[in-house]
């Protein structure tokens, strides 16, 4: 029972929530406005990217679609570029750039990665000197790859550096596996400072409290890495492989310097070119750039798929 003109706690219990959305209802005003502004700021940025990006790769598509003829007007003839490039008379070429590709990607992030973390590691440690050597780390990374090309070329000539080094006769350019590994070293010597620098990036954020409380309680060196700096630094590792592969999936200068692509060392980029400029067959070129384009982006989603959103997200299951 309930006095006359007490009011009823129903109707208390219910208030607030109406208020609650009332007082969001109100807000919802403002920040479709902030909305609204962020949309006109980026619109600029949008336009132009279409511009750059968006005409180009859509115009690919498009002549992709269509044959090369001589002397006439291009035909419509609908995926028949990419099936003579995946199954036809390009098959071997494609599939053996695709190899290529792969092989220079894979070498390399892992190379890269290890050097890259282990001058990451010096770079972060307090010594005199340490602002030089992060200078002097990053050189290699500061010299255009066409130049960084023919230098190394010139270092693996047959009467170069390395042979005297070695104490051998090798042609570095004259058969696959030389020429392959060649690349491979002057691609990781003018890249592995690109890791090195976003993992030390990564490694100037981690407290040196964290370090102590390891060092008291007789952690070693070995179990602070694993335990404590491979997890923390592991986003910055994750952006640095992604951005890795995007470049190496996508190369074509180094290896068109060294070799020209003989002794099976065309990539998928070098084939795109070859086609399109070198055989003037631009519904084939148009065709190989377009797979060449879905690959990167499929081994970029996978990738952040299975590990670069799991770790970004802070899902990883490292140390708390």
């Amino acid at each position: 029972m309930t006095l006359e003109g007490a009011p009823d706690p129903r109707t208390r219990t219910q208030a607030a929530p109406d208020g609650a959305r009332a007082g969001g209802a109100r807000r919802r005003p403002g920040r479709s406005r902030e909305g609204r502004f962020a949309f006109w700021l980026v619109l600029p940025t949008l336009i132009v990217l279409a511009g750059v990006i968006g005409y180009p790769v859509v115009r690919a598509v498009v002549r992709s679609l269509y044959d090369d003829p001589v002397g006439r007007t291009p035909e419509f003839i609908g995926l028949g570029n990419y099936a003579e490039a995946v199954v036809g008379s390009g098959a071997e070429d494609f599939w053996a750039a695709l190899s290529t590709t792969m092989f220079f990607t894979g070498t390399t992030v892992v190379l890269e990665l290890v050097i890259g973390m282990a001058m990451a590691l010096v770079m972060n440690r307090a010594f005199r000197g340490r602002s030089i050597v992060r200078a002097v780390v990053l050189v290699p990374w500061a010299i255009p790859t066409a130049v960084c090309a023919v230098l190394w070329r010139w270092t693996f000539d047959a009467n170069g550096i390395v042979n005297h080094l070695i104490g051998q006769q090798v042609l570095w350019t004259g058969s696959e596996w030389p020429a392959k590994w060649a690349i491979v070293f002057a691609d990781t010597w003018k890249t592995a400072p690109f890791i090195a620098l976003l993992v030390l990036a990564g490694l100037q954020t981690i407290s040196q409290e964290i370090y102590e409380a390891a060092r008291v309680d007789g952690a070693g060196p070995v179990r602070r890495f694993v335990s404590i700096t491979l997890p923390l630094v592991r986003p910055a590792i994750v952006v640095a492989v992604l951005f890795r592969m995007l470049d190496v999936l996508r190369i074509y200068d180094l290896p068109q310097i060294f070799t020209h692509g003989a002794n099976d060392t065309r990539t998928l980029s070098m084939l795109v070119v070859e086609e399109s400029i070198g055989n003037l067959k631009a519904g084939m070129g148009s065709a190989l750039s377009t797979l060449t384009f879905l690959i990167v982006f499929l081994v970029a989603l996978v990738y952040i798929r299975v590990l670069g959103a799991r770790v970004l997200n802070g899902r990883d299951g490292g140390a708390a």
